[in-house]
């Protein structure tokens, strides 16, 4: 009970002051049976992909490195494990990823670890906003079903979370709190860095708010429906999908709908992303005034490290602007 009395006195009204005691106490009891690091040494840290890696390493700094999962150029929607990675989550003290509506491949590997590693749904970080997922092709960014619902319970909702900085901000309080638990003697440090990525966080989301204003009235389409909190962070116009999910390629009959879509809307851009295949992108403007561009909401071409969320979000912003800016 010590390491509870000692988190709860010290960093639990910090990092958390709305959790329930009874997520310290599952902390807590988790470390304990996990013998986490407890004497000095930093825990063995896991994170599923490169953004949740990114803040996970952010807040690590000068204490430690967390180990990726799907590294390279690989997509959550499509990763099958390597054996590289089962070693690693053996090894791990705590695990962090989104959640199985993400990274549904660690469901069954994390539920066969048994009580050897804390494992952190990110999804169930305290403030987050949710949104749910939209159905169709073609659709309206300021459709009122799409409104924000923060904290939703019970709902199918959109796991691109880390696409709103105040999202990023939310998920980093919940790996901060975990990482203070787990290793106790750098709980100062994980709240020094946490509180000098909100600062970074707070700078970066202004500067997407400028780089964005000038084109955020012009309507484009999107490879796979991964961007409503961007959307509604910034109000740009996503005006449709080429497919809800890429683990589900569209049939003729919604390709023909987007292509419809975009013909309408006239020089607008559609995006491709740089895992999946961009003939598809082709079809839907072949014959249209529409152009190409290429969004990475995943950082498939960044690499790894704690400054790899700012450039995957400042490379979004920057690629909305450069297609949409042109003139046709």
């Amino acid at each position: 009970m010590r390491l509870l009395e000692h988190f709860q006195e010290k960093w639990f009204p910090v990092f958390h002051p709305e959790m329930r005691l009874l997520k310290v106490l599952a902390v807590a009891a988790s470390l304990s049976s996990a013998g986490a690091a407890l004497a000095g040494e930093p825990p063995k840290v896991v994170a599923s992909i490169k953004p949740i890696h990114s803040l996970v390493a952010a807040i690590m700094a000068g204490v430690g490195t967390p180990e990726l999962i799907v590294q390279g150029a690989a997509s959550p929607h499509t990763y099958s494990m390597k054996p590289s990675n089962a070693r690693a989550l053996e090894k791990a003290n705590v695990v962090f990823w989104v959640g199985p509506g993400l990274e549904a491949f660690l469901e069954k590997p994390l539920a066969a670890l048994g009580p050897g590693a804390m494992q952190v749904e990110l999804d169930k970080a305290s403030g987050l906003t949710k949104l749910k997922y939209r159905e169709g092709g073609a659709f309206e960014a300021d459709d009122d079903g799409d409104a924000p619902a923060p904290d939703a319970v019970g709902e199918q909702f959109d796991m691109h979370l880390w696409l709103d900085p105040a999202n990023a901000k939310a998920m980093a309080a919940e790996i901060t709190a975990t990482l203070a638990a787990a290793d106790p003697d750098n709980a100062m440090t994980y709240q020094t860095n946490l509180a000098a990525l909100n600062t970074r966080l707070d700078a970066l989301d202004k500067e997407i708010e400028s780089t964005v204003a000038s084109v955020k009235d012009k309507p484009f389409i999107v490879f796979h429906d991964a961007y409503q909190y961007f959307e509604h962070r910034y109000r740009v116009k996503v005006a449709g999908s080429i497919t809800v999910s890429p683990e589900t390629m569209p049939g003729a009959e919604r390709v023909a709908e987007i292509h419809g879509k975009v013909a309408g809307l006239g020089a607008t851009c559609v995006f491709a992303e740089p895992q999946f295949e961009p003939r598809l992108v082709n079809v839907v403007i072949e014959g249209t005034k529409a152009r190409s561009g290429v969004l990475d909401p995943e950082a498939a071409t960044l690499p790894e490290g704690p400054d790899l969320y700012f450039e995957l979000m400042r490379g979004v912003a920057a690629s909305l602007k450069d297609c949409l800016s042109q003139e046709s």
